[in-house]
């Protein structure tokens, strides 16, 4: 299920940090329900050593302007705020702390909801378009000979970037179904040029890529990249995907 949300500005302008994921992830686990949000916060869904959220949500989308001199972005009247979860319980559990609240803080900003709509995209076919809500981060992470690790990011066009997308989708799949991913092969093709976004979640900078994508594969793989998101750090704001229509 996806979620729609309209937030309005106070006072017509809304100033935030340039990178303001952490800030979303919070009011987002702030208005869940209080065993929802405890288990997702501290456990999730897990896979051997992975945990997994099964949440993801955009960037905030809206006119804006930059500040950089102290490194904030302020939004203008309106923005709009995509959370897209498999989860019935996480969307339903969201969509009514936010309805009964009428608002959300996001740092030291409380911005009123002025909408929510919500909607089940279905995915129907072998073959869908996509434009990412927020980039995609898809890595690897490797040992140093001398010691110590190090992350290597991949980009669309890759191998190991398709090859990391499919294995990541087949967890969610398994942890959210507790059931083996349907078989065939996933692929990936870039459409268009992308985009490398660097984000710093918690001091930490992460490598995502937006862009345009064809994604083939079992239909019910790929509706679970739609609702869950595609690669790594979906809870942190990375892989929000929606489906775009052919004329």
């Amino acid at each position: 299920m996806r979620l729609d949300i309209t937030l309005h500005a106070p006072n017509e302008t809304m100033r935030l940090p340039m990178h303001y994921n952490r800030l979303i992830q919070s009011a987002i686990y702030n208005n869940l329900g209080l065993e929802l949000a405890e288990f997702l916060h501290t456990q999730g869904f897990t896979y051997g050593q992975r945990s997994f959220k099964l949440f993801t949500f955009s960037r905030l989308m809206g006119e804006y302007r930059l500040d950089k001199a102290k490194n904030e972005i302020i939004f203008i009247k309106e923005v709009k705020l995509v959370v897209s979860s498999p989860l019935l319980q996480f969307c339903t559990s969201l969509l009514n702390c936010l309805l009964t609240s009428g608002s959300i803080r996001l740092g030291e900003e409380r911005a009123e909801i002025t909408g929510i709509s919500a909607d089940v995209p279905k995915v129907e076919n072998e073959e869908i378009e996509i434009r990412c809500l927020s980039p995609v981060a898809v890595y690897s992470t490797f040992l140093r000979p001398e010691g110590g690790k190090y992350t290597c990011y991949f980009q669309p066009g890759e191998g190991e970037f398709t090859r990391l997308i499919e294995s990541n989708l087949r967890k969610k799949y398994e942890v959210f179904y507790q059931r083996t991913a349907p078989v065939g092969e996933l692929k990936v093709k870039t459409l268009g040029r992308h985009r490398l976004n660097l984000i710093m979640y918690k001091e930490t900078p992460i490598k995502g890529y937006s862009c345009r994508l064809k994604l083939t594969g079992h239909p019910e793989l790929l509706q679970m990249g739609v609702d869950a998101g595609l690669g790594s750090k979906g809870s942190q704001g990375f892989g929000c995907i929606e489906m775009v229509k052919r004329a």
